[in-house]
């Protein structure tokens, strides 16, 4: 007997546990959804429950199968709103203040993070921030060693109560947007400080290519030789820490964890918590800020393979195309780490753009030298935004990218370097042309005399009279002047790898 009644204890709490039709955080009131592509509603019930959802006059219906999951697909339908949204089961959930418009995914480390309250002229930049049609969701920092399908999280409206939390970049980014196009905007904000891209990246993506899978062998490799000497490190510390508190004195400071056994660095880690369970919601793109973390642990040769399987990989997971995947350069920085490379980082950074669909914004001339954090995230996302109009969105005439170096021609001691995206003309902000420097065949780099010549800029150095290769604001912290007639700095380069 008192096996039956537990028996039917356990069979009570598992209906408790489904009997209710849930949604993921994601579906909430004041949500945007992503206008012209079906609609996809998911969720959980009991098993064999019907569920049926109704949205601006459309119904479908559904059972949920042996393991409680549903799901269903709605007529695609354009930007508008707000909307309620009903779904039926045993029991019912109602959903107001929706919209349809552009979702986009806000993601990387702390400059992604950085909230409005931080940025230049925060306090004027808050008051103004009443945008009924911009709505963000706060993605609650996780990381997990499974794929989870869920996170925690709500829609906000931006308001000046609201806004100052918000990524600053990712709402300049949607402000110029919603500006521009005069439809909804929902941005989606999964980031978090301090991490690196292979915490971002999915273990299938990861173990697909050989380089990256055995980085990630040495990584847990290392993690695995490291951990006893940690853990035995951390119960000296808590021992103590509890003398020290005992006898009122101030508690020794705590060992620090080797990056590798970090959960915020661990492969796939946040892809599985903060990203995975994103990739049912359509969305029009991604916006992206990363890198530091990679360029401070001599990752920057990593990253040429490792950004590219990143954005391939989201792009697989979400299952809609090579949606746009709009990035920010790292900026200018002076007290980088002792080995860092951060123009190295820069470059991988650029050749992600041989993938389609991507675009970058420069950012080397609006960085702080004395902060890793720069507050002038309004030029950083009107950057992105312009991208976004020129790749997402297709708009003609918009320049979006300042000038790219394409190629060399030698001619005698000079070398002519060519441009991309020179606009209407290449321009020195200030005169002279400064932060080129060339470099014969012992590969010793010298100041170059640089000068403007229609689209391209001509190099020459007397102390370099046969010259080989050249490079552009090569450094942590550069001087270059270089942009084009939009206003847009050109980027960091070399001519030679």
């Amino acid at each position: 007997m008192r096996v039956l009644a537990l028996v039917l204890l356990l069979s009570a709490l598992s209906a408790d546990l489904w009997a209710d039709v849930r949604v993921p955080a994601l579906f909430g009131d004041r949500m945007v959804l992503q206008r012209d592509m079906p609609i996809h509603v998911w969720g959980w019930a009991d098993p064999g429950e019907t569920v049926s959802v109704a949205f601006r006059g459309e119904t479908a219906a559904t059972t949920a199968s042996p393991d409680g999951r549903w799901e269903v697909y709605l007529e695609p339908t354009e930007a508008g709103g707000p909307y309620d949204l009903g779904i039926e089961g045993e029991n019912s959930i109602r959903l107001s203040d929706i919209l349809v418009g552009d979702v986009w995914v806000g993601s990387g480390q702390s400059n992604m993070e950085w909230p409005l309250e931080r940025a230049n002229d925060a306090a004027r930049e808050i008051a103004a921030a009443q945008y009924p049609g911009i709505r963000y969701f706060k993605v609650l920092r996780v990381a997990a060693d499974t794929r989870k399908d869920d996170v925690e999280g709500e829609w906000q409206t931006v308001t000046p109560e609201t806004a100052g939390e918000f990524s600053g970049l990712a709402y300049f980014f949607a402000r110029h947007l919603h500006g521009e196009l005069g439809v909804p905007f929902g941005i989606i904000q999964s980031a978090w400080g301090g991490t690196p891209a292979q915490a971002w990246t999915s273990s299938r993506a990861l173990s697909a290519d050989p380089t990256l899978a055995e980085f990630v062998a040495n990584f847990e490799a290392e993690g695995e030789r490291l951990k006893p000497g940690y853990e035995a490190a951390f119960a000296d510390w808590e021992r103590r820490a509890a003398e020290a508190e005992a006898a009122g004195d101030e508690a020794p400071r705590r060992p620090p964890r080797p990056r590798t056994l970090n959960p915020t660095a661990t492969p796939s880690w946040l892809f599985n918590a903060m990203i995975a369970p994103l990739t049912p919601y359509p969305i029009r793109g991604v916006i992206w800020y990363q890198g530091e973390n990679d360029a401070n642990n001599r990752q920057a040769l990593l990253y040429r393979r490792l950004f590219r399987a990143l954005i391939e990989d989201w792009r697989h997971e979400w299952g809609h195309g090579a949606f746009p995947f709009l990035f920010v350069q790292l900026p200018n920085f002076a007290r980088v780490a002792e080995n860092s490379e951060w123009p190295e980082l820069r470059e991988a950074q650029s050749m992600a753009l041989g993938l389609a669909g991507t675009g970058m914004a420069v950012t080397i001339d609006i960085g702080d030298s004395t902060d890793i954090h720069p507050g002038n995230k309004q030029d950083a996302g009107l950057r992105l935004a312009l991208a976004a109009r020129a790749i997402a969105y297709g708009e003609q005439g918009v320049e979006f990218s300042g000038p790219m170096y394409r190629q060399t021609t030698p001619q005698g001691s000079t070398l002519r370097l060519w441009f991309d995206h020179a606009g209407s003309g290449l321009q020195a902000r200030g005169a002279p042309l400064v932060g080129f420097e060339l470099a014969g065949s012992d590969g010793k780099f010298v100041e170059a005399d640089a000068r403007i010549a229609g689209n391209s800029v001509i190099l020459t150095s007397p102390a370099v009279q046969a010259p080989v290769q050249a490079r552009y604001a090569w450094g942590d912290d550069p001087e270059g002047n270089l942009f084009n007639g939009a206003g847009l700095p050109a980027s960091p380069f070399r001519t030679m790898n």
